[in-house]
């Protein structure tokens, strides 16, 4: 096992501790991160579907509102810049607020009225009922165009938070869990060893003491019966 593939430690209970509490904390994370990112890959294809469709009803609506705004100007006589000359402010305007999912920041937009009725036609003696199609046409484009914006930056957001994400599901589930694991490994490996290299020594050491005892009884032995000889 070579260096890199643990985290350099002392082999003692202590460290095991530590290792198997990191270790914890890893799998809570990776567990964590792991269904966060399940979330947020469940919102970022169901958010590309809803782009792909408000994109679709966005072009038939501008289609229709171009074909009642030149019918309007055919048959009213009614210019753009007549139009134009009828607006003193916008009557439509965006707000935004940021929701929440998950732990991630998601900007939305939202139309709202500022004034009077948008609808409101002063100013204009003829056509009125053209030009109030028209504008409840291109009102229902804009706010279409509002919702899109939000669709689009929440999936550039989603696309960029989940490849963070991955990125740490990765790292942790191939790189600092397996690490932290082959160091509790080695920890107890080496811990193991130690152990049975203190019951050998203790063993020998045993042993020596019971061969200096054999060796005094003897000698013990042998100076009595010198004793007893003489």
């Amino acid at each position: 096992m070579g260096t890199r593939d643990i985290i350099n430690v002392f082999p003692t209970a202590m460290e095991k501790r530590l290792m198997e509490g990191r270790k914890k904390v890893a799998d809570r994370g990776f567990d964590i991160l792991k269904r966060k990112s399940e979330i947020l890959q469940m919102k970022f294809r169901s958010v590309g579907k809803d782009i792909v469709e408000i994109k679709t009803v966005m072009g038939e609506i501008m289609k229709e509102a171009s074909v009642l705004l030149a019918e309007t100007k055919y048959t009213s006589g009614i210019s753009s810049s007549n139009i134009l000359n009828c607006v003193d402010k916008a009557r439509i305007r965006v707000k935004d607020k940021t929701d929440n999912l998950a732990g991630v920041k998601l900007k939305v937009f939202e139309c709202f009225k500022d004034g009077k009725d948008i609808y409101s036609l002063a100013g204009l003696s003829r056509g009125g009922d053209k030009v109030i199609l028209v504008k409840k046409a291109y009102v229902q484009a804009a706010e279409m165009l509002v919702e899109l914006a939000t669709l689009q930056t929440t999936f550039i957001t989603l696309d960029e938070i989940i490849k963070i994400t991955n990125r740490r599901v990765n790292a942790l589930e191939y790189n600092y869990i397996p690490k932290l694991e082959r160091t509790i490994k080695y920890i107890e490996d080496e811990m193991d060893e130690n152990e049975r290299q203190e019951f050998f020594r203790l063993k020998k050491v045993q042993d020596m003491k019971k061969a200096l005892t054999k060796r005094k009884e003897a000698e013990y032995a042998r100076r009595f019966m010198e004793r007893e000889t003489e």
